[in-house]
């Protein structure tokens, strides 16, 4: 049976990665929706490609460009925000949510309402909305799938094992392009440099989240709520290879790891044929080629992104989403060269203790949650513009 699948971020790294699979099997899927933010060019060839139902972009502004590139296409065409949560609830067996940061929660949200299977790679939902995204999917008998690397790789080990049977488990990181450098010297570092990931090709937002660490801080936050684990069962690793993405402590003292060349493909492929396998175009794992696997504990004071993020998993309530909306502003503002490298653990530490000094419940709904957010990012501008100014007032 041919299954509908919709993709949002259809541009991105992951967005087009997806579609790359979905199109070696092209009598198994039939696309609905696919998304952008503001790559009019990108989502138009993929729009001929795949010959979607619909395609949206965030930006309504570059609609009539869209509309242009698309003329001659049956295709329908639709912008901004509201556009977006309504291409999420065309009925679809499988959504991809690739969108980058807070932007892609309400779509997210209504996918998990679709009563199918939800590929997530958009971590800021759980993040910021965990238990609001799981009760959602729950309560609507969709199926969340992990697509990040750690996740999925969590996500297999723990499909062969008695959830009682785990003590820990325990992500990885890379380390960033910037591992084993002296801090001093990350001050003048530019956000190429930053973004410029030595084994995954990504975004910006995210690499530069790789570099800082708080990539792997969220997805420890995201990890407590995709496995109902408590915080002191999730920890980080610095596992400069990327071969081993995920490990697994059991109470025997058995550990349990997840291993594969460092591609999207192979969880996105998992995600995608899941509970079946299928061909990701990933060569096979090579140890021998590879030699010597290498492990370090994750230093907190170096990379103390990792440390705010730990902070807020603990703390709870709408840290998390303090925590978020000060990074996704602190990294705006470092990628349009207004604050440098080491400055963005300062605007996220501003915003997570502006939270932890105003205490509150995680909110239950989506337009609280983004209110909230617009609030922290409101309050990190000025602190950008005057760092002397403190958060917590």
């Amino acid at each position: 049976m041919t299954r509908r699948v919709s993709v949002f971020g259809a541009t991105g790294s992951v967005g087009t990665r997806m579609l790359d699979l979905i199109a070696t099997r092209p009598h198994d899927f039939r696309v609905v929706a696919l998304t952008a933010d503001r790559n009019v060019e990108k989502l138009a060839e993929l729009a001929r490609k795949h010959q979607p139902e619909c395609v949206v972009l965030a930006d309504p502004e570059r609609l009539p460009e869209l509309r242009d590139a698309l003329a001659d296409c049956d295709v329908e065409i639709a912008g901004g925000a509201a556009a977006l949560v309504e291409a999420a609830a065309r009925p679809a067996d499988f959504i991809t949510a690739a969108i980058v940061g807070t932007a892609g929660l309400a779509s997210t949200l209504e996918a998990a309402k679709q009563g199918g299977t939800l590929a997530l790679a958009n971590k800021e939902s759980l993040v910021i909305a965990g238990d609001l995204l799981m009760e959602t999917a729950a309560h609507h008998g969709t199926n969340i799938l992990p697509a990040d690397s750690e996740h999925n790789a969590v996500f297999q080990i723990l499909a062969q094992i008695e959830r009682a049977h785990v003590e820990k488990v325990v992500l990885t990181a890379s380390g960033g392009p910037f591992y084993g450098r002296p801090t001093h010297e990350l001050a003048a570092v530019s956000p190429r440099e930053a973004a410029a990931h030595p084994n995954w090709s990504m975004g910006a937002k995210i690499s530069i989240d790789s570099a800082t660490l708080m990539n792997k801080g969220l997805e420890l936050i995201e990890a407590k709520h995709l496995f109902g684990l408590e915080a002191a069962r999730l920890d980080a690793l610095i596992h400069p290879q990327s071969v081993v993405h995920a490990l697994v402590h059991c109470r025997d003292g058995s550990v349990l790891a997840q291993q594969s060349n460092p591609d999207m493909r192979i969880p996105l492929a998992h995600c995608l044929a899941w509970p079946d396998r299928m061909e990701s175009g990933v060569a096979p794992l090579d140890l021998a080629a590879i030699g010597t696997l290498t492990f370090a504990e994750a230093d907190r004071d170096r990379f103390p992104c990792l440390a705010l993020a730990e902070a807020a998993m603990q703390a709870g309530g709408v840290a998390p989403v303090a925590l978020n909306a000060a990074n996704e502003a602190a990294v705006a503002a470092f990628l349009a060269g207004e604050i440098g490298f080491l400055s963005i653990a300062s605007v996220a530490e501003a915003g997570l203790n502006h939270a932890l000094a105003h205490p509150m419940a995680a909110f239950d709904a989506v337009e609280d949650i983004l209110a909230y957010d617009g609030e922290i990012r409101a309050l990190c501008a000025e602190f950008i513009g005057a760092p002397q100014t403190a958060l917590s007032s």
